[in-house]
């Protein structure tokens, strides 16, 4: 089933960038082989393109939908919260029923 997409590969020179926009640094060696991976994935995609999925609905869940083995969700269950001096009971500097921490910005 070819889509009429060429088929997708990457250079050095993109996996470079991407390591350049991710701030990453890699050895020569390693950049080498992140690009042989990066093209593997790449592969990968490709033959997926090629399944057949011929009247298979879409999921948003590997596991959902009628017959599924485990469901994908499970159910809610209420249970009574932990009081408030438990959970503050260690706290460093509690402050009136809640975590007091320094301010973060």
């Amino acid at each position: 089933m070819n889509r009429g997409i060429e088929e997708m590969s990457i250079s050095r020179t993109e996996v470079v960038k991407i390591a350049e926009l991710a701030k990453l640094e890699f050895s020569e060696e390693e950049m080498d082989a992140l690009t042989a991976r990066f093209q593997r994935i790449l592969d990968y995609v490709e033959a997926l393109k090629e399944a057949n999925v011929e009247g298979v609905e879409p999921t948003s869940h590997a596991a959902s939908g009628a017959g599924a083995a485990v469901p994908a969700l499970r159910d809610d269950v209420i249970h009574r919260s932990l009081p408030a001096a438990d959970a503050l009971g260690n706290a460093p500097d509690p402050g009136s029923d809640h975590f007091r921490v320094p301010k973060v910005i």
